[in-house]
C-alpha cells in the first residue's frame, strides 16, 4: 500500500520545516553526546531550535510541547510506573531467580542458548529494558560459570529476547506510544508482535550468539564477577507456578481482551469483563497488587519492606518519564509545524510504501537521537495523519514496523550500548559487534515480517 494522499506541491516551507528538523535533531545529538547533558533537557532546547527555525512563534512552540508532554505520559506515564513496580517485586522477592532456576534444571550445555532466550522473553514480557537487564545479569553470569560456556553464549540470547520484546511487544513504552498515537489495537499489535518477535528472537539471539562466541572471545570481567559470586538460596524464592503466573497475568489478561473482541458478543458481561480487565492499566495494576499480596504478604514478608520496594521501584524511572514526556513535545511541535505534510509530500515523490517509509523514519532518527522511545515518538506522530483510514491490523503492524526501526544500529548515543559494555566488560568494537548488530538483526527481521503480514492481510 502506498501513500496516495493529494497534496500541495512542494515548496520553500517544506525545505524550511526538513531544514528546521535537521537542526533540532543535531541540537539533541551535541547535547546528549558531546555536552553530556540529560535527555529531557536536550530535546527541549532542540524542540525550540526547530519550532523557532520552522517559522513558530515561541509561545506556540512552548504550548505544543506542553500539551505533547503531557498526553503522552497520560496515556503510558501511569503503566510505565506499574512496570517499574512489578519489575522491582520480582527482583526483591526472588520470583524471577526461581522461575530461571527452574528452567535451567530442565537445559542441556546444547538447548541452554535457546533456553535463556525462551528466559529473557518470560522475565521481559512486562519488564522495561534496563529493569529486565538488570535482573538477568547476575543470572547470566551464574549461568556461564555453572555451565562452564563463553559468557556471549549465554548473554547474547538474553539480550536479544529483552530488546526485541522491548521494541516490538506492549505494555513496553515504545509500542505502547506507537499503539496510542496509531490508534491501534493493543491485544492485536500484542499478537502480531509475538509472531514478529519470536523469529527475531531466533536469529538475533541463539543464532547469532552461538557464530559470535565462537569468533569473539570474552572472559568473564573480575569487578562484575565478584559481584554477582552469590545468589539468593532457592529456598527463600516464591514457587515456580506463583512466579509464572504473577510474570504472565497482564499479558493474559491483554489476550483476552483481543479474544472477547474478535469471537464474543460486545453486549454480554463476559465480553465486558474481558474488556476491562484487558485494559492495559487494570490489567497492569492487578498484576502488581496480585504480586504484593502473593510475592509479598502471603510469603512473610513485612507489610513496610512490601512498601520499601514499591517506593524504590520509582526513583530510578523519573529520567525515562521526563525522556518520554520530551519526546511526546517534541513530536507534537513537529506536528504543529506542518511536518507530517511535508513526509507525506516526500512519501508520494519517493512512491515508497507507507509501512518502509515509518521504517526509514525511525531508523533515522533513531540514529539521530540515540533514544527508541523519542524514535517512536516522533515517527508515530508524523505518520499518524496519513495512516486514517487502514484497518485495525494496518495500523498495528504500522506500530510493529516502527518498533523495528527505532532499533536499527543503536550505536554510541544509546545508554543500552553503554550498559552492555560496562557490564561484560567489552572493548568499543567488541560491543558495536554484540548490541549493535544484534539490534540491526532485530529491526531487518521485523520490517521483512511485517511486510510479509501487510502483504497477506491486504
Amino acid at each position: 500500500m502506498h501513500l496516495t494522499t493529494t497534496l500541495a506541491p512542494w515548496s520553500s516551507h517544506d525545505t524550511q520545516l526538513i531544514i528546521a528538523c535537521l537542526l533540532g535533531l543535531a541540537l539533541i545529538v551535541v547535547f546528549i553526546s558531546v555536552l553530556k547533558l540529560a535527555p529531557f533537557l536536550s530535546i527541549l532546547v532542540g524542540t525550540f531550535a526547530a519550532g523557532f527555525a520552522a517559522g513558530l512563534p515561541l509561545e506556540t512552540v512552548a504550548s505544543a510541547f506542553s500539551k505533547g508532554a503531557g498526553a503522552l505520559l497520560g496515556d503510558v506515564g501511569i503503566i510505565i510506573a506499574l512496570g517499574a513496580m512489578l519489575g522491582a517485586l520480582m527482583a526483591e522477592s526472588g520470583a524471577a531467580d526461581r522461575l530461571v532456576s527452574t528452567i535451567l534444571d530442565h537445559s542441556t550445555s546444547r538447548t541452554l542458548p535457546w533456553m535463556m532466550a525462551l528466559v529473557a522473553i518470560v522475565v521481559g514480557l512486562p519488564l522495561f529494558f534496563e529493569v529486565g537487564l538488570v535482573m538477568m545479569v547476575p543470572i547470566i553470569f551464574v549461568m556461564a560459570r555453572r555451565s562452564k560456556q563463553p559468557i556471549l553464549r549465554i548473554a547474547i540470547p538474553a539480550l536479544a529476547g529483552m530488546t526485541t520484546l522491548h521494541a516490538l511487544l506492549p505494555p513496553h513504552p515504545g509500542p505502547l506510544i506507537a499503539v496510542s498515537a496509531l490508534h491501534a489495537d493493543l491485544g492485536l499489535t500484542l499478537g502480531l508482535g509475538l509472531i514478529v518477535a519470536i523469529p527475531a528472537v531466533i536469529l538475533a539471539g541463539p543464532v547469532y550468539g552461538i557464530w559470535l562466541s565462537k569468533r569473539m572471545q570474552v572472559a568473564e570481567p573480575e569487578e562484575m564477577g565478584k559481584l554477582f559470586s552469590t545468589q539468593a538460596g532457592a529456598a527463600e524464592a516464591p514457587g515456580f507456578a506463583n512466579s509464572l503466573i504473577t510474570i504472565l497475568l497482564p499479558v493474559l489478561l491483554m489476550l483476552g481482551r483481543t479474544v472477547a473482541k474478535l469471537a464474543l458478543d460486545p453486549k454480554t458481561f463476559l465480553f465486558d469483563a474481558l474488556n476491562f480487565l484487558g485494559e492495559p492499566l487494570v490489567a497492569l495494576g492487578l498484576t502488581v497488587l496480585f504480586a504484593v499480596v502473593a510475592l509479598g504478604w502471603a510469603r512473610g514478608m513485612p507489610r513496610e519492606r512490601v512498601g520499601g520496594i514499591l517506593r524504590k521501584s520509582l526513583p530510578p524511572i523519573a529520567a525515562l518519564l521526563l525522556t518520554i514526556g520530551a519526546g511526546g513535545g517534541l513530536k507534537q511541535a513537529l506536528v504543529v509545524a506542518g511536518i507530517s505534510t511535508t513526509i507525506g509530500k516526500i512519501a508520494v515523490g519517493t512512491h515508497l510504501p507507507l509501512i518502509l517509509l515509518a521504517w526509514l523514519v525511525a531508523v533515522a532518527l533513531r540514529q539521530a537521537t540515540g533514544s527508541a522511545t523519542v524514535a517512536t515518538t516522533t515517527t508515530a506522530g508524523i505518520v499518524a495523519p496519513v495512516v486514517v483510514g487502514l484497518s485495525a491490523a494496518h495500523n498495528s503492524l504500522m506500530a510493529l514496523a516502527i518498533g523495528a526501526g527505532s532499533v536499527f544500529f543503536c550505536h554510541v548515543n544509546d545508554a543500552g550500548f553503554w550498559m552492555v559494555r560496562e557490564y561484560f566488560g567489552l572493548q568499543l568494537k567488541q560491543t558495536v559487534l554484540v548490541w549493535s548488530v544484534l539490534q540491526t538483526i532485530v529491526s531487518l527481521i521485523g520490517l521483512a515480517l511485517t511486510l510479509v503480514l501487510w502483504g497477506v492481510l491486504t
